[in-house]
């Protein structure tokens, strides 16, 4: 019997970019993706840690390869794009995961170093990354970008301005170019997790993970990464072409939670 649903949730085939894959959300987004069939390109600052995640996930079966891509050098980002279309024939999903969080109040020395690092990783580099892969994304006919924001981009919190500035930069961005792709059928969508388990949440004790936990969040949890790369799927698939410019927070009900 004929299926009567149109439209696929397969990524089957599909070539997926994914920046700061060595670790935490990137990571898993790298496995998940593989595991429903996609090629993708694995990329983080670090080739070691690189090259397991592709190991990984070649000896599950699946299809990667591996770049080392600092996402705020114009050169690496024209090399990797160039590499990977030239590789696989094209380019249909950007994820832009990676990102840097500095600690440091107004008034710190490294203040002004370490907001101009943070936008450059965090915001520049997502609308530069996009600007390279804009001919593979038009070309394949309904590409997709997931840009990865934060709940910090929906609050605050001290001593981190740079960071909430960036995240909320980064919904800006995404609203904007989803506007301005949509003729293309590209669609521009991000996500804005809340608290996970992650290299950037390391040295936070279990203790005080805990504590926060249930006071802020309502599953009473931190999130596994890979909860977060569900949604990023499911932002990428061929069936998801009316949802564009969104920030969907994947935050266990942090944000809705007043008490």
């Amino acid at each position: 019997m004929p299926r009567l649903s149109q439209l696929s949730r397969s990524i089957k085939d599909k070539v997926a970019l994914v920046t700061g894959a060595a670790s935490g959300m990137g990571r898993a987004t790298a496995h998940l993706f593989a595991d429903e069939g996609a090629r993708v390109a694995v990329t983080d600052l670090d080739m070691g840690k690189v090259q397991s995640v592709v190991d990984e996930i070649t000896h599950a079966g699946g299809t990667a390869h591996g770049w080392v891509l600092d996402v705020a050098n114009a050169e690496h980002r024209q090399s990797v794009v160039r590499e990977i279309t030239t590789r696989w024939g094209g380019l249909d999903i950007l994820v832009n995961n990676a990102g840097v969080v500095f600690e440091s109040a107004l008034e710190d020395p490294e203040f002004e170093s370490r907001w101009a690092k943070t936008f450059a990783v965090v915001v520049t580099a997502q609308a530069q990354l996009v600007r390279e892969c804009l001919p593979h994304l038009t070309k394949c006919g309904a590409g997709r970008v997931v840009n990865i924001a934060s709940t910090e981009a929906l609050g605050a919190t001290k001593g981190i301005s740079a960071y909430t500035a960036s995240k909320t930069g980064v919904i800006g961005l995404t609203r904007s170019l989803a506007v301005e792709l949509a003729s293309r059928g590209i669609t521009v969508n991000c996500i804005c997790p809340g608290a996970v388990r992650t290299g950037m949440t390391a040295n936070i004790s279990d203790e005080h993970k805990q504590e926060f936990a249930r006071r802020r969040v309502a599953l009473k949890r931190y999130a596994d990464p890979e909860e977060i790369a569900h949604m990023t799927l499911s932002l990428v698939l061929p069936a998801a072409s009316y949802l564009t410019g969104v920030a969907i927070p994947v935050d266990g009900g942090l944000t809705i939670k007043n008490a």
